[in-house]
């Protein structure tokens, strides 16, 4: 497959959905962000990185940071996380308040925000400068030693995440959140404000394809069994409530966010991350699904 020649015919598939996608207006940081910008990074394990458009421009990674947080937790805490968060797709809106009540305080996956938060707070209790720690385990993973949080995002993130608050004191009021409700949430929002790029986020992510090996270290940072759970979690919770329509269309664990990015990984070939921040219904980028679902069309190859 001549990956360079299928990223260059890429965005002409794709470009009608540009305008089509709605901004994450609701945090006016992000309602900024112009709807054209489309970026596309694809990173294999015999280290050939294949790449088109805004593909260096970094951009808020959103709820894609929720991979590397669970990652960090399940590599503190291992199975003990399983007793405060579950392993299922929600099948609500990623912030709902309903389900969080109607299941008494444990939230259906770590993907949602409720589970985020648990996450957040497992990372608070068991590391001394959890915000630190989580930049530079972006930072190791990625290779790119200047990644930061965009300060202005974080700020954003706070001024108008009155539904994160709410879920965050609901969890505290059914003991399933042990540290104080605002270190947790400038946590959260922190991590939601993380800069990378599409080439970073691919490199990032690569070790999910490669058994939990990141090529660039030629060292494991995550164990196999891990890397199985975290990708089980991305093929059946990653893309919101949408995740059966993704499979069905895309066939690959992946986790999005609403500031327009996708990662995505095939185990055992690649990792891909997709930028183009205009959201379908769900949440996910409209034009970002569309370019991964020509991919593994064209190349024939998914997890099915």
């Amino acid at each position: 497959m001549d990956f360079d020649k299928l990223m260059q015919e890429l965005p002409a598939h794709v470009q009608d959905l540009f305008e089509r996608g709605r901004i994450a207006s609701y945090i006016p940081a992000l309602a900024r962000v112009p709807a054209h910008k489309f970026g596309m990074t694809l990173c294999r394990l015999d280290g050939s990185s294949h790449r088109v458009g805004d593909s260096e421009e970094r951009f808020s990674i959103q709820s894609i940071s929720k991979v590397f947080s669970l990652s960090l937790a399940m590599g503190l805490v291992g199975d003990a996380l399983w007793r405060r968060v579950g392993r299922e797709p929600s099948g609500n809106r990623f912030n709902s308040l309903v389900q969080l009540e109607y299941e008494r305080g444990i939230p259906r996956n770590p993907f949602i925000n409720a589970g985020a938060l648990v996450v957040c707070d497992v990372l608070q209790s068991q590391l001394g400068d959890p915000k630190r720690a989580l930049r530079d385990y972006l930072r190791l993973l990625s290779g790119s030693q200047d990644i930061d949080f965009d300060a202005e995002v974080a700020r954003s993130e706070a001024e108008t995440g009155f539904i994160n608050r709410a879920l965050a004191n609901f969890l505290k009021g059914h003991d399933n959140l042990h540290n104080d409700v605002d270190a947790v949430l400038d946590l959260y929002f922190h991590q939601c404000a993380l800069a990378l790029s599409c080439s970073e986020l691919a490199r990032a992510t690569l070790h999910l394809a490669n058994r939990g090996v990141a090529p660039h270290l030629q060292e494991a940072v995550l164990t196999a069994p891990q890397v199985k759970r975290i990708n089980a979690l991305m093929l059946t919770c990653g893309t919101y409530d949408a995740v059966g329509e993704f499979a069905f269309r895309v066939g690959l664990p992946a986790k999005s966010g609403v500031g327009g990015g996708i990662c995505a990984v095939l185990p055992g070939e690649y990792a891909v991350t997709v930028w183009s921040p205009g959201l379908d219904p769900s949440g996910n980028s409209l034009a970002g699904g569309a370019a991964l679902e020509f991919l593994t069309a064209v190349t024939g190859k998914s997890v099915f």
